[in-house]
């Protein structure tokens, strides 16, 4: 059974960076994909980006071009890049893991990431 903790959230002023890490304990081998959500006061949850096991990622349109989704060589880390922040940005994250079977996704406590400005 695999764990997720996330880490990296903070206040940064707008135009910023944050690097969101999100470590998976445990085994790797059932994840087909990680990926991290956000979701901001009175506001649904929306995927912002994925990463697969075999490496292919996704980002949302909404952040396409200032964040950045990556897994490290030993596939134990997923990495979210927030670069050119905006205040619209300002979210709780939560990183995300899916067997690709069917179950119920692997949910983190989630980081606040806060953009001033």
């Amino acid at each position: 059974q695999v764990q997720l903790v996330e880490s990296g959230g903070g206040l940064v002023q707008a135009g910023g960076s944050l690097r969101l890490s999100c470590a998976a304990s445990g085994s790797m081998y059932s994840i087909n994909t990680m990926g991290w959500y956000r979701q901001a006061p009175g506001k649904q949850r929306e995927l912002v980006a994925s990463v697969t096991s075999s490496a292919h990622t996704y980002v949302a349109d909404s952040v396409k071009g200032r964040f950045t989704i990556a897994r490290d060589g030993a596939k134990n880390l997923v990495y979210l890049q927030l670069s050119r922040l905006k205040p619209e940005d300002t979210a709780v994250y939560y990183c995300a893991a899916d067997d690709g079977l069917g179950n119920d996704p692997l949910w983190g406590q989630g980081t606040q990431v806060t953009v001033s400005s």
